[in-house]
């Protein structure tokens, strides 16, 4: 197992480099000799991994083990054309759908904006806040996967209606929540007064939200986004808030993070966090260990388990 060589796009805590040094050697992608003997490449899902890096691995090079779910940080079609494989770590399901459903709540309620003012020393101020009912409202879910789904479970107990939205249906998800499938983006948007976006970012999804899709959304109603950034056109967010039409939003993602729009910044019904969907120390510990499955899989066997690409 020694001879495979493991550069790591930055450097990791010294547990999880002892980890992988029992693995074979291991290297930061600051070295530059390191790209050329590489067999595993490993990152995160905020390491971006262009076809231009890929061109500068050796041949050799036989894994990209991304620590992360989504793997739109990284070039796959470059990686298949060079027979590279790709692995992710699909362990940050409930982590996520429990932001979702906090960032769901906090953007309903505006609690950012009144713990604003009562750390302000302001009590009237935010005690004079009002948000809006989240039992008994209308959820539509954009990308109706593991974590849509866990989404769904939570809304449940909210006594939500459920609906979804996905390039197909899914008969024994809607038995068990009792969701209902909505083809078409636009009549979910029109129907539901609380928006979740949990869907990968692909080229078909990209902007899936823009300025026609906002205008489909019921005026008062509130968009959450835990999936990526790039799902929602930033401009036609801000622009949707200023004029009054959407009532609020809960963003842990942004289209040029780590860049948050300004004039995000402004509004009191936003409720913005930096991509923290994962940030629990289980769910953290669970992702290194699955890479590290991964890993250790295609040393073994040539393949790691969780192969995406």
């Amino acid at each position: 197992m020694n001879d495979f060589k493991m550069v790591t796009a930055r450097h990791v805590p010294q547990p999880v480099q002892d980890a992988l040094a029992q693995l074979g050697t291991v290297v930061a992608a600051d070295d530059p000799a390191a790209l050329a003997a590489a067999r595993i490449y490993v990152c995160t899902s905020i390491d971006p991994v262009p076809g231009e890096l890929i061109a500068r691995f050796g041949d050799g090079l036989g894994l990209i083990a991304n620590i992360g779910v989504g793997t739109d940080n990284i070039d796959l079609a470059a990686a298949g054309g060079r027979g590279i494989l790709v692995s992710n770590t699909p362990v940050v399901t409930e982590d996520t759908a429990d932001l979702a459903f906090a960032l769901l709540l906090a953007a309903c309620r505006r609690l950012g904006t009144c713990e604003r003012h009562l750390r302000a020393g302001d009590w009237s101020a935010g005690a004079s806040v009002t948000g809006q009912r989240v039992h008994g409202k209308t959820l539509g879910i954009v990308g109706f996967g593991a974590i849509g789904q866990a989404v769904a479970r939570r809304a449940v107990g909210f006594g939500m209606r459920i609906l979804y939205h996905g390039p197909h249906p899914k008969p024994e998800a809607e038995a068990a929540l009792g969701a209902e499938y909505r083809a078409d983006l636009e009549q979910l948007l029109g129907e539901a007064d609380i928006v979740s976006l949990n869907c990968p970012l692909t080229s078909a999804t990209r902007h899936i939200i823009d300025a026609p899709q906002l205008a489909q959304m019921k005026p008062g109603a509130v968009l959450v986004n835990t999936g990526r950034g790039p799902l929602i056109r930033e401009s036609a967010l801000v622009e949707s808030l200023a004029s009054g039409h959407l009532g609020g939003a809960g963003l842990d993602v942004f289209e040029f993070e780590p860049e948050v729009s300004p004039q995000l910044l402004e509004f009191d019904n936003v409720t913005l966090l930096p991509h923290i969907g994962s940030a629990t120390g289980e769910c953290r510990m669970d992702m290194v260990l699955r890479a590290l499955a991964n890993i250790r899989a295609f040393v073994e066997t040539g393949a790691p388990a969780d192969r995406c690409a």
